[in-house]
């Protein structure tokens, strides 16, 4: 306030010939009083912002920090709130944008970096995520999370040898940072060395005991490996550690995997209901105002059932859906919505239920994007008495091994079957294997339970069989060179797309007499209408519910090497086994 008592007024400076600059004087000590009344007002409002932030109302942070950008636009910290809050709320561009805003106006502040870096890494702008990391660095060369982003969005690029590099150097560094080595962990895991990884992850315990990150990790590292005891402790340890929320519901997401895959399915199916959680990172919204269903009686009822997760999983989950209809009786009316792509399979499976297709869009919520599943057609006559999504039937009628009825439950198309039949016959004498080999989505954190079609020699070499394709998506390639590399043939059906027609595809499914395949939606559509299925895994998988075939089906196999991933010395068995069912058939 001194300053503004003691400025020099217009009449004694005019008085000496100095007009102008009593003017320019004047303006700039009004504009210096305006700034200071817009920064005082600015961070009022930003401070109202923090406060709602650390409470988690995210919708009133962004708010009050708009506000506080529109009092004072040279308000960076006001930038940076705004940026944290429409990244929480899913809208990742406004946010990008927003934290270079903050950056122009506090090019000192590294932590824009950070999450410049991690908003692009969202957006699929990699390059871009790794330059920020980078930066980062440079700016922060102490600190352990530029190196761990770094790290983890190399890994993400296909940069493993990189990825790993860049955490040992920083571990050399820091090799007291709990974080590194968990990271390095994660990343060895990825790339199929999990047995490696698990020195790392301990090593992350034994710095941070508390920390309940590594152990959920291990846990998971453990269940590659097969190993689901000691993967189980790990993630109770995890849980017992865990003080974020999400962590919590993670935690207990990933321990009811573990629990399904060894047997215990009662303790399993109940836990992993966490999925329906409307705070569970992965949640999908059913648009619907029937209540979720709770073993209630069902006769007489209407109860929708909704597919869920990838089209894999709502071949396998439709296991449920006879009992389903039973439930309900003649008086009842069974609806199940699914993609869009069952739906003539579905509808032909289950002549008396109500079948029709779901209408996937994206909610922005405070908490990020959501998943919403629409079904206006489910409620045209007013809401139904319950809803479910197919797995959740399955703790009241799947709690034992013993409940899984070793049956088809989905009907191909006869006539198309039968046509499929008379072409492969003119191909040539039989058996008739189709195969199918990896998801059409890889990427590189999947691309490691799947082996490539060139290890395959063993299986295909095998005399007396008429190989099919079953793969979906652009193999045409993959199909030559193996032909090639293997003096065999794989036979196309040219005229369907097993992508998008999986009527078509199970049809001829059904019409070969074995499936040897990857666990795909094309094994689980195959085992769905009754077709024997002889899976190839990586390792032991959670379907297997504890035993050594899928019991969701009415006849599989399950083939798995004994290191994880070790194609190499899973294929001669397979092949061998190959020429047994030729000689049996």
């Amino acid at each position: 306030m001194a300053q503004f008592a003691t400025a020099p007024n217009l009449e004694s400076l005019a008085g000496v010939g100095a007009h102008a600059q009593a003017l320019a004087k004047i303006e700039a000590l009004e504009e210096a009083a305006e700034a200071m009344v817009a920064r005082k007002k600015s961070n009022g409002l930003l401070r109202r912002g923090i406060k709602a932030w650390k409470r988690g109302d995210v919708v009133r942070a962004g708010q009050l920090s708009l506000e506080a950008t529109g009092a004072d636009p040279s308000n960076a910290q006001a930038f940076h709130i705004l940026g944290m809050a429409l990244e929480k709320m899913g809208h990742l561009h406004k946010a990008l944008v927003t934290y270079e805003r903050a950056f122009k106006l506090d090019p000192d502040d590294p932590e824009l970096l950070i999450n410049l870096g991690l908003t692009a890494w969202n957006l699929k702008m990699k390059e871009g995520a790794e330059k920020m990391f980078r930066l980062f660095i440079a700016a922060r060369p102490d600190s352990p999370l530029g190196y761990n982003n770094l790290g983890s969005i190399q890994c993400d690029m296909g940069k493993e040898t990189v990825a790993i590099e860049t955490l040992r150097s920083a571990l050399m560094q820091m090799p007291t940072e709990t974080i590194l080595w968990n990271s390095l962990a994660t990343v060895l895991a990825e790339v199929g060395r999990a047995e490696e990884s698990l020195i790392f992850y301990q090593e992350a315990i034994r710095l941070d005991p508390g920390f309940s990150r590594p152990y959920h990790n291990l846990g998971y590292a453990f269940q590659h490996l097969g190993r689901l005891e000691e993967a189980l402790q790990a993630y109770d340890q995890s849980l017992q550690r865990a003080i974020d929320e999400t962590d919590k519901r993670e935690g207990k997401h990933s321990r009811s995997i573990c629990l399904i895959g060894m047997g215990r399915l009662e303790e399993g199916w109940r836990d992993y209901e966490i999925r329906n959680d409307r705070r569970f990172r992965a949640y999908v919204h059913h648009m619907t105002k029937a209540p979720v269903w709770q073993n209630e009686p069902l006769d007489g009822k209407r109860l929708l059932v909704v597919g869920e997760q990838g089209l894999g999983d709502e071949f396998m989950f439709a296991n449920i859906l006879p009992d389903l209809q039973n439930a309900v009786g003649d008086t009842g009316k069974l609806q199940i919505a699914v993609d869009r792509r069952l739906v003539p399979l579905f509808t032909r499976s289950f002549p008396q239920a109500d079948v029709g297709a779901y209408d996937d869009r994206q909610l922005v919520e405070p908490d990020g994007k959501k998943e919403l599943r629409f079904i206006p057609w489910a409620t045209k006559e007013g809401d139904p008495d319950f809803y479910a999504t197919m797995g959740t039937a399955l703790q009241y009628y799947r709690s034992r091994i013993e409940n899984f009825p070793h049956r088809a439950f989905l009907t191909a198309d006869p006539e198309r079957k039968s046509a499929y039949r008379k072409q492969l016959e003119d191909l040539g004498p039989g058996p008739y294997v189709g195969v199918c080999w990896r998801s059409m989505v890889l990427g590189q954190k999947r691309g490691k339970y799947y082996s490539t079609l060139d290890n395959w020699g063993p299986i295909l070499k095998t005399p007396g069989i008429t190989f099919v394709n079953l793969q979906y998506g652009d193999c045409a390639e993959e199909i030559a060179r193996a032909e090639d590399r293997h003096g065999i043939k794989i036979n196309v059906i040219d005229s369907l797309d097993l992508k998008d027609d999986i009527d078509g595809a199970a049809a001829l499914s059904a019409a070969v007499d074995l499936v040897i395949s990857a666990p795909t939606a094309a094994a689980a559509a195959a085992g769905a209408v009754g077709t024997e299925v002889w899976f190839l895994t990586a390792g032991r998988t959670w379907p297997q519910l504890g035993t050594d075939e899928f019991p969701w089906y009415r006849k599989s196999r399950v083939f798995s090497p004994e290191k994880f991933a070790d194609w190499t010395q899973l294929m001669p068995q397979v092949g061998s086994a190959l020429a047994a069912f030729t000689k049996a058939n």
